[in-house]
């Protein structure tokens, strides 16, 4: 199958790791370092996406200086957060991930319902493979 071909849902995590926007930022941290995750998908009383918290938030968080005790997920998550959907090609997702300098990109339904996350490991994975005999 061409890669122009494949669609996201084929190469996408739909074991996702949530958090609310008022998630303590300690927290938040820790959940990541325990799900061994690369971005925290902050979901709102309803389910549906608020933000997206990335390792990288928390490495320019910390880097910044002291993090208040009070200091929540809304506080430093991203609000205006790029998705794609289930059927998009992963080539065109690679596109928004490239243009917009992001490596997750969560994957959202016609309701726009999170089902899943593509990220840059997902892709790299993807391609590796194609370009090898499958054999470690």
């Amino acid at each position: 199958m061409e890669i122009e071909a494949v669609p996201v849902e084929q190469l996408m995590t739909t074991d996702l790791v949530t958090v609310t926007p008022d998630e303590g930022v300690e927290t938040a941290a820790s959940t990541i370092l325990e799900k061994e995750a690369g971005s925290l998908v902050a979901l709102d009383d309803n389910g549906q996406l608020s933000g997206i918290l990335t390792c990288t938030d928390l490495t320019e968080l910390v880097s910044d200086g002291a993090v208040p005790a009070d200091a929540t997920v809304d506080d430093y998550m991203t609000e205006d957060v790029t998705t794609t959907e289930p059927d998009e090609s992963i080539q065109d997702a690679a596109v928004k991930m490239i243009t917009k300098q992001i490596q997750h990109l969560p994957v959202v339904d016609d309701d726009d319902e999170v089902v899943g996350m593509l990220s840059t490991t997902d892709l790299t994975a993807h391609l590796t493979y194609m370009d090898s005999s499958g054999t470690e």
